[in-house]
């Protein structure tokens, strides 16, 4: 009964190391080899820089960046197709999801946004914030910016 099963794994394993021999190298990409950006203003509120951006090659479809907001900077609203992953590095921030509560977030902390979930993210107003953002790509597309986080909204 189980023969037929350990032989299968047998042949995987003895084909291992051909499998994992491709034309497709392991790239790295060197810390300050990218020159950093700025958040734009129709997607930030204040001095925010992107730094680090990486992408993931077909077939994957990860993408993501470092993200380091000043005091009070903060992104629009927006939302992730196939949602979010944000990982607090440095500094106080706050999250918010539409009609949810402002929640802090702190360095080590690990921060999921479903799919579709209208949501923001930045730094305190006395504190900056720096964080890993990590979201895949759903026909190309990562994001979908929508309007400003007022200042009222900021400040609950």
């Amino acid at each position: 009964m189980f023969a037929p099963a350990l032989t299968l794994l047998a042949m995987l394993l003895a084909a291992a190391p051909t499998m994992a021999q491709s034309n497709q190298e392991v790239v790295v990409k060197r810390a300050g080899s990218q020159a950093p950006g700025i958040g734009p203003a129709q997607n930030f509120t204040g001095a925010v820089r992107v730094e680090g951006r990486f992408f993931g090659r077909p077939p994957a479809r990860v993408g993501g960046a470092t993200v380091t907001f000043e005091p009070g900077a903060r992104t629009a609203w927006h939302t992730h197709p196939l949602g979010q992953t944000l990982i607090v590095t440095a500094g106080l921030g706050l999250v918010q999801h539409w009609g949810g509560a402002i929640q802090e977030i702190r360095p080590g902390d690990v921060v999921w946004i479903p799919p579709g979930v209208k949501h923001w993210h930045g730094a305190s107003a006395a504190t900056g914030m720096t964080h890993v953002a990590i979201s895949e790509a759903l026909d190309g597309k990562t994001v979908e910016w929508l309007e400003h986080v007022s200042d009222d909204q900021y400040r609950r």
